[in-house]
């Protein structure tokens, strides 16, 4: 089994946080399928934001009311290709989030909260019948609002944009391509693309779109016996739109109203490798922002991780 392409045919949980929160859409390097049969994984996402950021630049904490979000996020997956053309996948996520912000009775004491609840589960088709290399394919499907998106304590410290479910149906489309370097069929490289559209909306908030791309170039010429070991070189790139409602931050139930803090610009350099024995792989990455364009005070991470363990069937 060959490297199954980092970043390219499974978006992962579509966290919506003003905060920055959707840093993992594009996926991992184990969900390009290369033929019939199944797959079940567990992926674990960590990202501890605690850096307050405006505009291009960092920008000091006094001017955010958030102070820190620091989230563990586990994902249980299942893919299924029927045939060369068709598949489905289904993904269900576990999340653990602490929030530290500015609230409580006073409005200006430092709160802290933990908790811990199902986030909101995907279920999207695959169709990479366009050449028989299966090198080319999109997917498509939908973002069910299953996750939390109430959670609070007694003075309202939560905003909608900092809950791990956000309430939302979303629409998702994909796709991806991938080819071998001119001349070295050892090398492959890899583009994706993938659109987060919210529908269908609760409770005056909509989350923004969401568009993440990903390019890169991994090396499949490694093992040491029945182990392949493969190096991932990959940019991901995304842009989403501002939060809008009255719940969103800065509208008019989120003082203070008219300082929008949501919506951003962010390119990721993220080296990986993946290390397979058949039938069970593992991936892991590190993601470092380079470039980042945040509306208004967001809290970011100064890098992200990533780890996935896939059994293939």
């Amino acid at each position: 089994m060959t490297l199954l392409l980092a970043v390219v045919l499974a978006p992962h949980v579509g966290w919506a946080c003003a905060c920055g929160c959707g840093v993992f859409d594009v996926g991992t390097s184990l969900m390009l399928p290369e033929g019939a049969g199944g797959m079940v994984y567990v992926d674990y996402d960590y990202q501890d934001q605690d850096r307050n950021w405006h505009d291009t630049s960092s920008a000091p904490a006094a001017n955010n009311g958030d102070k820190e979000i620091r989230t563990h996020f586990v994902t249980a997956g299942l893919q299924y290709m029927f045939d060369r053309s068709w598949g489905l996948k289904v993904e269900v996520p576990y999340d653990d989030r602490y929030f530290k912000t500015t609230g409580g009775a006073s409005g200006s004491d430092i709160v802290s909260l933990d908790w811990a609840t199902l986030g909101d589960i995907r279920v999207e088709g695959i169709y990479t019948g366009f050449s028989p290399d299966m090198s080319t394919g999109i997917d498509f499907g939908f973002k069910l609002p299953t996750g939390s998106y109430t959670y609070n304590d007694k003075f309202g410290d939560v905003d909608r944009d900092s809950e791990l479910g956000t309430g939302s149906t979303d629409i998702l489309l994909g796709g991806f391509h991938r080819g071998n370097l001119p001349g070295n069929s050892r090398l492959t490289w890899f583009a994706q693309a993938l659109l987060d559209l919210p529908v269908v909306t609760r409770n005056e908030y909509r989350p923004g779109v969401e568009l993440d791309t990903a390019a890169g170039i991994y090396y499949s010429g490694w093992s040491l016996g029945r182990v392949n070991v493969t190096p991932v070189a990959q940019v991901i790139a995304s842009e989403r739109t501002s939060d809008t409602g009255a719940y969103a931050s800065g509208h008019a139930l989120d003082p203070p109203i008219g300082e929008i803090d949501s919506g951003y610009q962010r390119i990721m350099l993220s080296p990986g490798i993946e290390v397979d024995m058949h039938p069970v792989s593992f991936y892991a990455d590190v993601e470092v922002p380079v470039f980042l364009d945040f509306r208004g005070n967001q809290l970011v991470a100064p890098w992200l991780l990533k780890a996935t363990v896939s059994y293939h069937f």
